[in-house]
């Protein structure tokens, strides 16, 4: 298969489609919609695959720093030496990330290596032993964030995410994950097609521009999983805010780590579980 020449995918493709307007056969029209991309991403690791994600794909250092980091696979971005993207074309198009890391983390990796093949929706699909759970997480430091948070800050975030959604609004079928100061103004946002992936480009953003993470806190337009808390607490984020729902477990993590989580979370209201 040859590289793709045109690089970093749209992250849509057009489909046509037939859409159905009441039950009339008459009432059927041919239009052109959008669909979000889903790709298979294959990590690798020191020229060893470590995972195969299915994602959008775009923005794809940003995953793989964030996937390193947040997986506990480096501790830093400074272990990360050099990053490689590479688009392929084929009958299923994909695409390659090459991370050369540090010895130390290297050894690391390989030593707790488990399988993570095609995790859009399931956070620890393909698992080998519920021993390798990470569920015990440290506590994140004080440094004030939360006394200093705005008290509209969920509410100004609220409004601004659907801003900077422009390829949920084309699909209707991408997460977000932004970063927000303590005012509750977005400063960065990603999509993609699984919330983990976006979360983890969201991360690799604030890594690659060294962006102080205790100084902010995600929101998110999905549901509350424990793999989402557990990504925002490894580096040390203070606090998560999601549209939908949390799960038991991810409040259960929000409260070993001293992560602050509310979700429900819209311009008027939110529910706080107190976690901190």
């Amino acid at each position: 298969m040859n590289e793709l020449e045109t690089g970093e995918q749209p992250g849509v493709i057009e489909q046509s489609v037939r859409r159905h307007r009441g039950q009339a056969v008459e009432m059927v029209e041919t239009v052109t919609d959008h669909v979000g991309q889903e790709w298979p991403v294959a990590l690798v690791f020191n020229g060893i695959s470590h995972a195969v994600m299915m994602c959008t794909p775009r923005d794809l250092e940003e995953f793989a720093v964030g996937f390193a980091i947040s997986e506990g696979i480096v501790e830093r971005g400074a272990h990360i030496q050099d990053i490689e993207v590479e688009f392929r074309d084929g009958k299923l198009p994909h695409a390659e990330v090459q991370l050369t890391v540090v010895q130390q983390a290297f050894v690391a990796l390989k030593e707790k290596r488990r399988a993570l093949s095609g995790r859009t929706g399931c956070g620890v699909c393909g698992i080998e032993s519920i021993d390798l759970l990470d569920l015990t997480p440290e506590r994140i430091p004080d440094t004030g964030f939360l006394q200093r948070l705005a008290p509209d800050a969920i509410a100004r975030a609220a409004k601004e995410l659907p801003a900077h959604q422009a390829l949920t609004k084309m699909t209707g079928g991408l997460h977000a994950a932004a970063w927000c100061d303590a005012t509750g103004a977005i400063r960065y946002a990603f999509e993609d097609v699984g919330r983990h992936n976006a979360l983890d480009k969201l991360i690799g953003r604030l890594v690659l521009d060294r962006v102080d993470t205790t100084d902010g806190f995600v929101f998110l337009s999905s549901r509350a999983s424990y793999e989402l808390v557990r990504k925002a607490a490894r580096v040390d984020i203070p606090m998560v805010a999601t549209i939908s729902a949390p799960s038991s477990l991810a409040i259960t993590i929000a409260r070993e780590a001293g992560v602050r989580l509310v979700s429900f979370c819209r311009e008027s209201s939110y529910v706080d579980y107190d976690t901190v």
